[in-house]
């Protein structure tokens, strides 16, 4: 589940470069991304009782000269091969040295060089072995530093004295730093106790992923109270840690008075129906997540039909992700009939794809959907019958939309535009569902739609016109090879 690292985000998105928030009408693209500092004024570091490792004989010298130069005398000054890669990347924006076994003292030399660099907004630094005195430089870079935005410094098991250290950092609030990434560093329940006293007080960083740690039910209950006290995040990735009901439960209770998180990342943990009772309650109450992943959680019909309960009156919350659930088809039918009871319910897309449904479910849906244009409920299949097989057997949207263009004389692109009230490229996935179901010049089911918002580039909750522009629409209209298997 830490895919949002990889890439993008999630991939997203850019991979994640996706610092791409093009105001549009619905919060959906806010799933995945928080929106970019702008860069704040240079303040004075208040580290004057540490001795700052960055600092070096013939400091005007090494201001005076190019980066290139620059970072070779810092390779020479720690006695380290200088990286290829970041000589060639040192003026782009994005710098990518995940995997480059760079060790504490290459870390350093290119900290010593980001003093002064001007153009990299974001530096991947994932499994690189950094150690206490990598991360510790690259901290004293950052107070530095007021251009870098996105750090990801995952996988380099930095534990409980690089949790230190970047609570330390965290607590100056004083760097354009916005999204921070520290997967996999071996965090226990000791390292939530500073990093969570630390963003208690901090409202710069906007995107947080401790995915891949070992946070438990302390660790829980510390995230919990952050979360009711912090004024920034509004992306927190908690998947893949080991909370348990106590956890999830004082996690949970932290949600209910946050107001700026958008998008909650719990997958892959042990919350149970205990921790769904909890998550209900908050959903009730909060009026800001629009994106709650809580996939693979043990939580069962029981689970979900106190979920339900919340989502009955919540009017902010866009995406739930229930995959791999131990649920049937009794707490799909309660997902569905909270969202039909809610008519303020924004919701857009429910994902019980591990979950056999029936007919009579389908026509429920139907009948929610026609309430609900923007929902999305994407399910395993029919008893008996694949849902990817039956989508198959329909119209290729794409043709659909191809004879009214050719009939009207007008571009796919500009009917698409068309729907936009803005007129722009881009259109919120739940917009665009709403209004190709809504619209009357073509007929076209919610499962056409689906695979029209696939073919249209959909990234971030956002698709895409300008994607039809980049290639011929024949080829659009080609199916892929899984519709081929699937025939």
């Amino acid at each position: 589940m830490d895919n949002d690292d990889n890439e993008p985000l999630e991939s997203e998105t850019k991979d994640e470069a996706e610092a791409e928030l093009t105001p549009q009408n619905s919060d959906v693209t806010l799933y995945c991304e928080a929106e970019t500092l702008p860069s704040v004024e240079k303040e004075k570091a208040n580290w004057e009782d540490s001795e700052t490792d960055l600092e070096i004989e013939d400091t005007e010298k090494f201001f005076n000269i190019g980066q290139k130069e620059l970072y070779l005398e810092a390779c020479k000054l720690v006695g380290v091969v200088p990286a290829s890669y970041f000589i060639r990347n040192m003026e782009e924006s994005c710098v990518n040295l995940n995997h480059h076994g760079l060790g504490p003292m290459g870390t350093k030399a290119i900290a010593i060089t980001l003093v002064s660099n001007t153009t990299v907004l974001k530096l991947e630094l994932g499994d690189n072995c950094i150690q206490e005195e990598g991360i510790m430089s690259l901290m004293e870079m950052l107070h530095e530093n007021y251009y870098l935005q996105e750090l990801n410094v995952s996988d380099n098991d930095l534990g409980l004295e690089g949790a230190r250290i970047i609570s330390n950092f965290l607590q100056e609030n004083n760097s354009s730093l916005w999204k921070l990434k520290l997967s996999g560093n071996s965090f226990k329940e000791e390292c939530a106790a500073l990093l969570c006293q630390a963003l208690s007080s901090n409202y710069r960083i906007r995107s947080l992923n401790l995915s891949h740690n070992e946070f438990s039910d302390i660790g829980g209950e510390h995230l919990g109270q952050m979360l009711a006290l912090n004024v920034g995040l509004q992306s927190l990735n908690l998947s893949w840690n080991h909370f348990n009901i106590r956890g999830a439960v004082a996690l949970c209770n932290g949600l209910r008075s946050n107001v700026t998180l958008k998008k909650l990342d719990v997958s892959m943990n042990g919350f149970g129906n205990e921790g769904a009772l909890a998550l209900g309650d908050a959903l009730r109450l909060n009026s800001c997540l629009v994106y709650v992943d809580i996939s693979r959680n043990g939580i069962t019909n029981e689970g979900a039909s106190k979920i339900s309960k919340g989502l009955e009156n919540n009017e902010c919350l866009q995406v739930l992700k229930l995959f791999l659930n131990p649920m049937s088809l009794e707490g799909a039918y309660s997902l569905i009939m909270a969202i039909k009871r809610n008519p303020k319910s924004r919701m857009e897309d429910i994902d019980i794809s591990n979950v056999l449904v029936t007919e009579q479910f389908v026509k429920v849906l139907d009948g929610v959907c026609a309430i609900h244009p923007q929902l999305d409920v994407v399910y395993k299949g029919l008893q008996g019958l694949s849902v990817k097989r039956s989508i198959s057997l329909g119209t290729n949207p794409m043709r659909l939309i191809q004879s009214y263009t050719e009939q009207k004389k007008i571009s796919a692109v500009e009917f698409f535009r068309s729907l936009n009230p803005t007129g722009l490229m881009t259109m919120p996935v739940g917009d665009f569902r709403k209004a190709m179901i809504q619209q009357s010049y073509i007929p076209i089911n919610r499962y056409q739609v689906r695979e029209l918002i696939k073919k249209l580039d959909e990234r971030k909750g956002v698709v895409n016109f300008s994607s039809l522009e980049k290639e011929d629409l024949n080829k659009t209209l080609e199916p892929k090879p899984e519709e081929l298997q699937s025939m």
